[in-house]
Protein backbone atom coordinates (compact mmCIF):
# COMPACT_ATOMS: atom_id res chain seq x y z
CA UNK A 1 0.00 0.00 0.00
CA UNK A 2 1.08 4.12 -0.33
CA UNK A 3 3.14 5.41 2.33
CA UNK A 4 1.68 8.88 2.60
CA UNK A 5 2.98 11.50 4.46
CA UNK A 6 0.40 14.50 5.46
CA UNK A 7 1.99 17.54 6.50
CA UNK A 8 0.08 20.29 7.73
CA UNK A 9 -3.74 20.72 8.78
CA UNK A 10 -2.91 22.22 12.61
CA UNK A 11 -3.43 25.57 13.82
CA UNK A 12 -2.95 27.48 17.41
CA UNK A 13 -6.00 29.68 18.36
CA UNK A 14 -5.16 32.74 20.83
CA UNK A 15 -8.22 34.48 21.98
CA UNK A 16 -8.89 37.88 24.14
CA UNK A 17 -11.82 37.67 26.27
CA UNK A 18 -13.37 41.04 26.87
CA UNK A 19 -15.65 41.43 30.04
CA UNK A 20 -16.46 44.83 30.82
CA UNK A 21 -13.48 46.34 32.33
CA UNK A 22 -11.42 42.91 32.78
CA UNK A 23 -9.78 40.73 29.69
CA UNK A 24 -8.16 37.48 29.30
CA UNK A 25 -6.58 35.38 27.51
CA UNK A 26 -7.02 31.81 26.19
CA UNK A 27 -5.35 29.62 23.58
CA UNK A 28 -6.34 26.65 21.24
CA UNK A 29 -4.56 23.51 19.69
CA UNK A 30 -6.46 22.15 16.67
CA UNK A 31 -5.81 19.35 14.25
CA UNK A 32 -8.32 19.67 10.96
CA UNK A 33 -7.37 17.32 8.95
CA UNK A 34 -8.80 14.25 11.05
CA UNK A 35 -10.88 12.95 8.57
CA UNK A 36 -9.55 12.80 5.78
CA UNK A 37 -6.31 10.99 7.68
CA UNK A 38 -9.09 8.36 8.66
CA UNK A 39 -10.48 8.12 5.45
CA UNK A 40 -6.42 7.33 4.08
CA UNK A 41 -5.85 4.80 6.67
CA UNK A 42 -9.26 3.07 6.45
CA UNK A 43 -8.27 2.38 3.05
CA UNK A 44 -4.97 0.91 4.33
CA UNK A 45 -2.77 3.56 3.47
CA UNK A 46 0.41 3.61 5.58
CA UNK A 47 -0.05 7.81 6.75
CA UNK A 48 2.36 9.51 8.89
CA UNK A 49 1.29 12.69 9.77
CA UNK A 50 2.96 15.84 10.70
CA UNK A 51 1.32 19.03 12.08
CA UNK A 52 2.48 22.14 11.07
CA UNK A 53 4.63 23.13 13.68
CA UNK A 54 6.56 20.29 13.58
CA UNK A 55 7.51 19.97 9.94
CA UNK A 56 11.58 21.61 11.39
CA UNK A 57 11.80 18.40 13.21
CA UNK A 58 10.16 15.90 11.29
CA UNK A 59 10.02 16.53 7.50
CA UNK A 60 12.77 15.44 6.41
CA UNK A 61 15.47 17.24 5.67
CA UNK A 62 17.90 15.00 3.10
CA UNK A 63 16.81 13.90 -0.04
CA UNK A 64 17.08 10.07 1.14
CA UNK A 65 14.18 10.60 4.18
CA UNK A 66 11.90 10.94 1.24
CA UNK A 67 12.62 7.46 0.39
CA UNK A 68 10.16 6.50 3.38
CA UNK A 69 6.96 7.84 1.65
CA UNK A 70 5.45 7.50 -1.87
CA UNK A 71 3.15 10.42 -1.84
CA UNK A 72 3.62 13.37 -0.19
CA UNK A 73 0.25 15.93 0.58
CA UNK A 74 0.70 19.70 1.60
CA UNK A 75 -2.42 20.74 3.12
CA UNK A 76 -3.22 24.19 4.87
CA UNK A 77 0.58 25.32 5.92
CA UNK A 78 2.79 27.71 4.19
CA UNK A 79 6.32 27.64 2.29
CA UNK A 80 7.71 29.41 4.95
CA UNK A 81 7.07 26.78 7.64
CA UNK A 82 9.10 24.59 5.07
CA UNK A 83 11.76 27.03 3.88
CA UNK A 84 12.62 28.63 7.30
CA UNK A 85 13.46 26.33 10.32
CA UNK A 86 14.73 28.35 13.16
CA UNK A 87 18.33 27.49 12.73
CA UNK A 88 18.10 29.82 9.57
CA UNK A 89 15.34 31.94 10.67
CA UNK A 90 16.91 32.59 14.29
CA UNK A 91 20.44 32.07 14.22
CA UNK A 92 21.55 32.94 9.82
CA UNK A 93 23.05 29.40 9.77
CA UNK A 94 21.70 27.49 6.04
CA UNK A 95 19.81 24.35 6.27
CA UNK A 96 18.05 22.08 3.40
CA UNK A 97 15.10 24.01 1.55
CA UNK A 98 12.15 20.79 2.15
CA UNK A 99 10.27 22.75 -0.95
CA UNK A 100 13.40 21.97 -3.07
CA UNK A 101 13.68 18.61 -1.60
CA UNK A 102 9.79 17.77 -2.26
CA UNK A 103 10.24 18.93 -5.70
CA UNK A 104 13.17 16.57 -6.17
CA UNK A 105 10.77 13.48 -4.62
CA UNK A 106 8.79 14.02 -7.36
CA UNK A 107 11.15 14.43 -10.08
CA UNK A 108 12.46 10.46 -8.59
CA UNK A 109 8.84 9.29 -9.28
CA UNK A 110 6.91 10.39 -5.94
CA UNK A 111 3.63 11.84 -5.77
CA UNK A 112 2.74 15.44 -4.40
CA UNK A 113 -0.66 16.73 -3.66
CA UNK A 114 -1.66 20.00 -2.53
CA UNK A 115 -4.25 20.94 -0.98
CA UNK A 116 -6.10 24.15 -0.57
CA UNK A 117 -6.99 26.34 2.25
CA UNK A 118 -5.78 29.61 3.59
CA UNK A 119 -2.01 28.96 3.55
CA UNK A 120 -1.42 27.13 0.83
CA UNK A 121 -1.06 27.82 -3.22
CA UNK A 122 -0.82 31.76 -2.98
CA UNK A 123 -3.15 31.79 0.20
CA UNK A 124 -4.71 34.85 2.62
CA UNK A 125 -2.84 38.13 1.50
CA UNK A 126 -0.75 35.81 -0.51
CA UNK A 127 1.19 34.64 2.31
CA UNK A 128 1.87 30.71 1.61
CA UNK A 129 4.00 32.23 -1.00
CA UNK A 130 3.72 28.37 -2.83
CA UNK A 131 4.28 29.80 -6.45
CA UNK A 132 7.61 31.40 -5.01
CA UNK A 133 9.11 28.16 -4.15
CA UNK A 134 11.17 25.11 -6.07
CA UNK A 135 8.31 23.20 -5.83
CA UNK A 136 6.22 25.38 -7.85
CA UNK A 137 6.90 23.88 -11.12
CA UNK A 138 6.47 20.56 -10.05
CA UNK A 139 2.70 21.19 -9.22
CA UNK A 140 0.10 20.89 -12.09
CA UNK A 141 -1.60 25.02 -11.68
CA UNK A 142 -0.08 27.73 -11.92
CA UNK A 143 -0.62 29.99 -8.55
CA UNK A 144 -1.50 33.48 -8.65
CA UNK A 145 0.99 36.25 -7.22
CA UNK A 146 -1.84 38.00 -4.69
CA UNK A 147 -4.32 36.87 -2.55
CA UNK A 148 -6.35 34.04 -4.14
CA UNK A 149 -8.98 32.87 -1.88
CA UNK A 150 -12.27 32.61 -3.69
CA UNK A 151 -15.22 32.64 -1.40
CA UNK A 152 -18.40 30.76 -1.74
CA UNK A 153 -20.00 31.41 1.40
CA UNK A 154 -24.04 30.05 -0.39
CA UNK A 155 -22.05 26.61 -1.44
CA UNK A 156 -21.05 25.69 -5.20
CA UNK A 157 -21.01 22.16 -6.64
CA UNK A 158 -18.02 20.84 -7.52
CA UNK A 159 -18.58 18.93 -11.34
CA UNK A 160 -16.82 16.14 -12.62
CA UNK A 161 -15.55 17.64 -16.27
CA UNK A 162 -13.42 14.70 -17.60
CA UNK A 163 -12.93 11.06 -17.73
CA UNK A 164 -9.68 10.06 -15.92
CA UNK A 165 -9.22 7.11 -13.63
CA UNK A 166 -9.13 9.12 -10.50
CA UNK A 167 -12.76 10.43 -10.72
CA UNK A 168 -14.47 7.73 -13.15
CA UNK A 169 -17.33 6.53 -11.92
CA UNK A 170 -17.70 8.68 -9.21
CA UNK A 171 -20.45 11.15 -9.13
CA UNK A 172 -20.71 13.58 -11.28
CA UNK A 173 -21.69 16.49 -9.13
CA UNK A 174 -20.38 16.09 -5.21
CA UNK A 175 -21.82 18.55 -2.23
CA UNK A 176 -21.06 21.96 -2.13
CA UNK A 177 -17.97 23.75 -1.05
CA UNK A 178 -17.55 27.36 0.58
CA UNK A 179 -14.33 28.19 -0.74
CA UNK A 180 -11.22 27.63 -2.92
CA UNK A 181 -7.97 29.00 -3.82
CA UNK A 182 -8.47 30.40 -7.65
CA UNK A 183 -5.31 28.70 -9.78
CA UNK A 184 -4.73 28.38 -13.59
CA UNK A 185 -4.54 25.10 -14.87
CA UNK A 186 -0.76 24.08 -16.57
CA UNK A 187 -1.07 23.07 -20.28
CA UNK A 188 0.06 19.71 -20.07
CA UNK A 189 -1.91 19.26 -16.73
CA UNK A 190 -5.56 17.66 -16.50
CA UNK A 191 -8.69 19.39 -15.30
CA UNK A 192 -10.77 16.76 -13.68
CA UNK A 193 -13.25 18.90 -11.65
CA UNK A 194 -14.50 22.15 -11.34
CA UNK A 195 -16.31 24.56 -8.50
CA UNK A 196 -17.46 27.70 -8.85
CA UNK A 197 -16.10 27.91 -12.50
CA UNK A 198 -12.55 27.41 -10.90
CA UNK A 199 -10.51 24.48 -10.91
CA UNK A 200 -11.14 22.22 -8.28
CA UNK A 201 -9.24 19.00 -9.14
CA UNK A 202 -5.94 18.73 -11.34
CA UNK A 203 -3.27 15.97 -12.00
CA UNK A 204 -0.15 15.96 -14.12
CA UNK A 205 3.19 14.58 -14.32
CA UNK A 206 6.77 16.36 -13.40
CA UNK A 207 10.24 14.09 -14.22
CA UNK A 208 9.28 10.58 -13.01
CA UNK A 209 6.28 11.22 -10.30
CA UNK A 210 2.77 12.23 -10.44
CA UNK A 211 1.63 15.57 -8.81
CA UNK A 212 -2.01 17.11 -7.99
CA UNK A 213 -3.44 20.16 -6.66
CA UNK A 214 -6.77 20.09 -5.04
CA UNK A 215 -7.94 23.30 -4.38
CA UNK A 216 -10.70 23.70 -1.87
CA UNK A 217 -10.05 22.47 1.54
CA UNK A 218 -10.50 18.72 3.10
CA UNK A 219 -12.10 20.40 7.14
CA UNK A 220 -14.12 23.30 7.75
CA UNK A 221 -14.47 26.27 6.64
CA UNK A 222 -14.20 25.54 3.32
CA UNK A 223 -15.69 21.65 3.43
CA UNK A 224 -18.45 21.57 5.20
CA UNK A 225 -19.98 18.63 7.09
CA UNK A 226 -22.12 17.59 4.16
CA UNK A 227 -18.60 16.93 2.26
CA UNK A 228 -16.57 15.72 4.59
CA UNK A 229 -19.74 12.80 5.59
CA UNK A 230 -20.08 12.01 1.63
CA UNK A 231 -20.04 8.30 0.29
CA UNK A 232 -17.29 9.42 -2.17
CA UNK A 233 -14.57 11.08 0.21
CA UNK A 234 -12.82 8.30 1.22
CA UNK A 235 -13.01 7.09 -2.67
CA UNK A 236 -11.80 9.92 -4.12
CA UNK A 237 -8.70 10.29 -1.77
CA UNK A 238 -8.07 6.48 -1.95
CA UNK A 239 -7.88 6.99 -5.90
CA UNK A 240 -5.92 9.93 -6.23
CA UNK A 241 -3.57 8.93 -3.65
CA UNK A 242 -3.16 5.33 -5.27
CA UNK A 243 -2.83 7.21 -8.71
CA UNK A 244 -0.22 9.54 -7.36
CA UNK A 245 2.12 6.48 -6.31
CA UNK A 246 1.54 4.90 -9.74
CA UNK A 247 0.01 1.83 -7.56
CA UNK A 248 -0.82 -1.21 -9.57
CA UNK A 249 -4.79 -1.10 -9.21
CA UNK A 250 -5.94 -1.93 -12.95
CA UNK A 251 -6.58 1.43 -14.92
CA UNK A 252 -5.63 3.50 -12.34
CA UNK A 253 -2.24 3.64 -13.33
CA UNK A 254 -3.37 4.06 -16.77
CA UNK A 255 -4.21 7.65 -16.84
CA UNK A 256 -1.62 10.42 -17.23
Amino acid sequence: MPRVLVVGESWFTYTVHQKGFDAFHTAEYTEGGGVFLDALRSRGHEVTYVPAHEIPTRVPDSADGFDAYDVVVISDVGANSFQLPPQTFGASVPSPDRSELVRAFVERGGGVLMIGGYLTFSGIDARARWGRTPLAPALPVVMLDRDDRVELPAGAVPEVVADHAVVRGLERRWPALLGLNEVAVRPEASLLAECGGHPLLVVGGHGAGRSAAFTSDVAPHWAPPPFLGWDGYAELWDRLVRWLAGAERGHLVADV
